[in-house]
């Protein structure tokens, strides 16, 4: 997959942040600084999608989940459409502390709301007082604000991606305690050791943040059609080795048969 830098510059993605704002770690990422901001190699940038990406279609390749988290106003919806596209869970409201490092807790929570839904189909719902029916009901939306995403995460995620490392710290440890591998777009106030695989750009301007994210997502809708197409060459696999193994028994029986 190759990245375009001009693409790259159009959206905005070399714009840092104020250079007394910086950290020391970005600046083999740093190009220059313009008008008291840091200005972000895209060379390297376009060169860290790249690796990310690779990484990211083997992840959605291998069948794992990827965590999407981003909780800033202008991200939020970005990753919400990007990730939603891709069939993989993420967070844009507030971090639930233990998401990761207590998930079953939160797994609990998540059939909480799977219970709720029953309780609707079958009209249990429909028995309960007025006033219990209210309490389920904002329990349920609640659930479904900060939960809703995940509700298919039956497991931990293979990786993590994060927009903005410094906004999303307690995910970031999280995800560190646990060894789980961590992507993310970071940007020069931010450190990048924090991370797995680094992204250095602007992770404040929606069009930066939507060019990244359609660039990573697109290696991993790469990466869940090859796991469909290998899927599919198993399966017929499967079906023409049952095929030669019937046929085969079939010529076994004629076999005993004509020597009886």
């Amino acid at each position: 997959m190759k990245v375009e830098v001009k693409e790259l510059l159009d959206a905005g993605v070399h714009f840092g942040h104020l250079t007394r704002k910086w950290d020391p770690n970005m600046a083999p990422y740093i190009y220059m600084e313009r008008n008291g901001i840091h200005i972000i190699n895209l060379y390297k940038t376009a060169a860290k999608i790249e690796e990310t990406s690779q990484a990211l279609h083997k992840i959605a390749a291998s069948g794992k989940k990827i965590l999407f988290v981003a909780t800033k106003k202008q991200a939020k919806d970005i990753v919400a459409e990007k990730a939603g596209a891709v069939s993989m869970p993420y967070i844009t409201e507030r971090w639930p502390g233990g998401m990761l490092t207590n998930f079953v807790t939160i797994r609990k929570a998540v059939k909480k709301m799977a219970m709720i839904d029953k309780m609707k189909k079958d009209g249990t719902f429909n028995t309960l007082s007025k006033k219990e029916r209210l309490q389920v009901d904002r329990l349920r939306a609640k659930l479904e604000k900060n939960l809703g995403s995940i509700a298919d995460m039956t497991r931990l995620p293979g990786a993590l991606f994060v927009v903005d490392i410094k906004r999303e710290h307690i995910a970031i440890k999280e995800a560190q305690k646990l060894n789980i591998p961590i992507f993310a777009m970071v940007d020069t106030n931010s450190d990048p050791r924090e991370v797995d695989y680094v992204i250095p750009a602007n992770d404040d301007a929606s069009k930066s943040i939507d060019k990244v994210l359609s660039l990573v997502t697109a290696a991993v809708a790469n990466g869940l059609s090859e796991r469909k197409s290998d899927k599919t060459e198993d399966d017929s696999d499967e079906v023409e080795a049952k095929a030669a193994k019937k046929s085969s028994a079939k010529k076994a029986v004629a076999v005993a048969d004509e020597e009886e």
